[in-house]
């Protein structure tokens, strides 16, 4: 990592760590208040309408007064990690050269937890600044089986929350994503690999799978987040547990005949078939 607390010279550094020099000095710019309140407004848009592109979500803007180009409401959403949700080519961009693995849920039938795991990554605003959610759900019971924070839109959260939710919940059949660069990367599909589940993949035409995970951010930001404004990432994790294990343990779902998913994750209740 680049400091100016080392010994060795900026130029230096950049030289060894093989970066562009320039990268050694610059300085992050926090974004401006402005700026924080539209991209929450502009998640709030997303969160009811998620079908909205750069367009409709400029109109809506407009009636509510405020004047806003696409151009910066597509970089303020490429930002946030959001995009709107319509049958398309690609759900999200992977990496260069990342493997996509097929879509394998065409005509499953989820009949038990741990058949099916699922997991997505949200915007999550602040008083100050914003950060990123990842969470993995098991998609029979709608358990929340372990998420993280994060404040770069890498790969590693998405791993070490995988991991939390094998080691604490076991394996399931199939894990299922997007196609975004976090969940393609090879860090990320190895821990799959190792542990022998097969791993499936949104693609052209498969919007509709994002819609239970969707679910569970409307819920959370609704009821929690937006309530709340975050000072910190420590009152940031410690609402988000606090609301993950109410959504887990006390709140009932209609999806699920109106149980907890703790109550069906662990089979204390048996749904009607038709759920």
């Amino acid at each position: 990592m680049i400091t100016r607390a080392n010994p060795l010279p900026i130029t230096q550094q950049c030289r060894i760590l093989d970066v562009c020099r320039s990268s050694g000095y610059y300085q992050p710019v926090p974004l401006a208040d402005s700026e924080l309140a539209l991209m929450r407004r502009i998640d709030e848009i997303h969160l009811k309408f998620p079908f909205y592109g750069t367009r409709r979500i400029r109109d809506h803007l407009g009636r509510e007064g405020c004047t806003v180009n696409r151009k910066r409401i597509r970089r303020l959403m490429h930002l946030m990690g959001i995009a709107a949700l319509y049958p398309k080519r690609r759900t999200s961009q992977p990496g260069k050269g990342h493997k996509i693995y097929p879509y394998l849920l065409s005509n499953l039938s989820i009949e038990r937890p741990n058949q099916v795991w699922a997991s997505d990554i949200t915007f999550v605003p602040m008083a100050r600044g914003f950060l990123y959610l990842v969470a993995i759900l098991d998609l029979y019971s709608r358990k929340v089986l372990s998420w993280r924070l994060s404040n770069t839109l890498d790969s590693q959260f998405c791993v070490e929350a995988l991991e939390e939710a094998l080691r604490r919940h076991g394996t399931p059949e199939i894990f299922n994503t997007d196609q975004g660069s976090q969940f393609t990367s090879k860090t990320f599909t190895d821990v799959l690999k190792d542990a022998g589940i097969r791993i499936s993949m949104d693609g052209k035409g498969r919007w509709i799978d994002n819609v239970f995970i969707e679910r569970l951010w409307r819920s959370l930001k609704y009821e929690e987040i937006y309530l709340k404004a975050y000072d910190d990432v420590t009152a940031a994790e410690r609402g988000i547990a606090q609301y993950f294990q109410f959504y887990n343990q006390q709140k009932p779902h209609y999806a699920i005949a109106r149980y907890t998913p703790d109550e069906v994750y662990t089979g204390a209740v048996n749904l009607p078939e038709a759920a």
